[in-house]
């Protein structure tokens, strides 16, 4: 069982920077690779970047590349998503997740969830 608690979330103007964390409960985080997601308001749940188990492998979706970067301490059991020149456009709930299966954009293979936090991007 693996808990997620996401902070860092909150208002900026457009071309500012924020930086979510996702600190997880438990020994095993090294042994899940972990991704984030959004949800805008009245869209579906999306992918925004994903992570393997010891960091070495990250990928993007195509909207944030150059923009964010996904990191993770294993040490700290700590992943972050590091955002800059954010636009109105990446306004939504950012999730973070983990899954054991390795790591994927698809989140119906994401088995823990965390409950989200509200960044909020004005022009």
């Amino acid at each position: 069982q693996v808990q997620l608690v996401e902070s860092g979330g909150g208002s900026v103007q457009a071309g500012g920077s924020l930086r979510l964390s996702c600190a997880a409960s438990g020994r095993t985080f090294s042994t899940y690779s972990m991704g984030w997601f959004r949800q805008a308001l009245g869209k579906e749940r999306e992918f925004v970047a994903g992570i393997g188990r010891i960091g070495g492998s990250t990928f993007y979706a195509d909207f944030v590349k150059g923009r964010f970067s996904i990191s993770r301490d294993n040490a700290k059991n700590t992943v972050y998503l590091q955002m800059n020149s954010l636009n109105p456009e990446d306004t939504a709930v950012y999730y973070c997740a983990a899954n054991l299966a390795g790591y994927t954009s698809s989140p119906s293979l994401y088995d823990y969830w965390g409950q989200g936090t509200q960044v909020t991007v004005s022009s």
